[in-house]
């Protein structure tokens, strides 16, 4: 294979960017972690959005800072590597690709929820299947189709707030139980989930033009938007629904335009969650790929990986293998363990990027110092307050992933 072969193309440029970051974001917030995130912070959900958007802003401060030091495929596994040592990109890395392994399987699931509950898992893997198809047919298509998701999802959102916020109110109930500060940042972390799809744009650095200025503009204004409609949506949701309302049930949104006296548009919010999870999924897909095509680069991963199409100029045996890994975890888990396992995982891949942010110099672009450390700090604490099941598989998996890095490096100084 020569270099050329193994070389990404950048064609996207700053508006392309946006809408892919935008895209994982609105789908996975508003969708599927909006419920359990009242259940846990109750009158506090408010709260919990500005916790999760504090921290979501220093991880993409210090994301955006390192992508433009390292503009190529990898993310945090790169950066990691390069500010850190070799061990801890490779936990980065690896914390990514089975955290966000488990969000695209949450995103498949909340395509099968709202389109066919019945038979939500087959409606699941046959999504998984054809976004895997659509992104192996390049890049430049799937923008363009993320573009036309997030347009169409983002006109279902208007009419949501606008009939949560000026319709009837009457339906709304409140949790009886009293909520601790615990139960507010475990909120907090199950919505971080919602703003994480910033990371997309870094990962696909290396098929972006200009990624020095166009990364971490990217970032920030897909993050600005994503955090204006998620607090609008949860103002009207909370106003139609209450904490009670809003917390139990699996389309929330739904519920919302019925409540406040529009059950005509009820099916029009299904197919705007459809749409948003689709969205997700395929910007999801994108960014687990190339992180796995730049480990595979570094022979953690399986050499084949780094093969890049000749007329598609995509990772595409590495998009093939993480659709299958997709597609059986979807058929396998449940939605919210899914999401709570994907928070823990990725909340360790953002403590890295922090940790190695903060090793920049000022003429390497340095963010402020307060942003590494209070992320790095954010991402412990919202991360053990999640779930114990989620924290205890977490660990688990990342020690798993330990210890195939040491199985491997083992190796590598066995044939030296």
């Amino acid at each position: 294979m020569t270099a050329h072969d193994e070389t990404l193309r950048r064609r996207l440029g700053l508006g392309d960017s946006v809408v892919i970051g935008l895209g994982s974001m609105v789908g996975a917030g508003i969708f599927a972690a909006l419920a359990p995130a009242a259940a846990a912070a109750g009158s506090w959900l408010l709260l919990a959005v500005a916790i999760a958007a504090v921290l979501a802003y220093c991880n993409a401060m210090s994301s955006a800072r390192l992508a433009a030091r390292y503009p190529v495929s990898g993310g945090t596994y790169v950066y990691g590597r390069e500010r850190l040592g070799t061990f801890w990109g490779y936990l980065a890395g690896w914390g990514f690709v089975v955290g966000k392994t488990a969000s695209c399987a949450a995103m498949a699931l909340t395509v099968g929820n709202y389109a066919w509950p019945e038979h939500a898992r087959v409606v699941a893997v046959a999504a998984v299947v054809a976004i895997t198809a659509l992104s192996y047919t390049g890049v430049q298509k799937t923008a363009l189709a993320t573009r036309i998701i997030v347009a169409a999802v983002l006109a279902v959102l208007t009419v949501v707030i606008g009939v949560g916020l000026f319709g009837n109110h009457s339906a709304a109930t409140a949790l009886p139980a009293t909520v601790g500060p615990r139960g507010v940042l475990e909120a907090a972390g199950l919505l971080f989930f919602a703003f994480a799809g910033y990371a997309r744009i870094a990962t696909l650095g290396e098929e972006v033009r200009d990624p020095q200025r166009t990364i971490p503009r990217a970032i920030m204004i897909a993050l600005g938007a994503a955090l204006a409609i998620y607090t609008l949506v949860a103002v009207a949701a909370l106003a139609t629904l209450g904490t009670g309302g809003l917390a139990h049930g699996a389309d929330p949104l739904a519920r919302v335009v019925s409540a406040a006296g529009a059950p005509e548009l009820t099916p029009v919010v299904r197919v705007g969650a459809v749409l948003a999870a689709t969205g997700s999924l395929l910007a999801l897909i994108l960014g687990v790929s190339r992180t796995a095509l730049a480990m595979a680069r570094d022979r953690w991963l399986p050499g084949a990986l780094t093969a890049i199409h000749p007329r598609f100029g995509v990772p595409h045996r590495a998009e093939l293998v993480v659709g299958a890994i997709v597609a059986v975890v979807a058929a396998s888990f449940d939605l919210r363990a899914a999401i709570g396992f994907s928070s823990f995982a990725v909340l360790t891949y953002y403590l890295v990027a922090n940790v190695a942010a903060g090793t920049l110099r000022a003429d390497e672009g340095r963010p402020p110092r307060w942003v590494p450390v209070s992320g790095a700090a954010g991402c412990v604490v919202v991360g053990f307050c999640l779930p114990l099941t989620s924290v205890l598989t977490g660990l688990g998996v990342l020690a798993i992933g330990a210890g195939w890095y040491l199985v491997r490096r083992d190796r590598a100084g066995t044939r030296e």
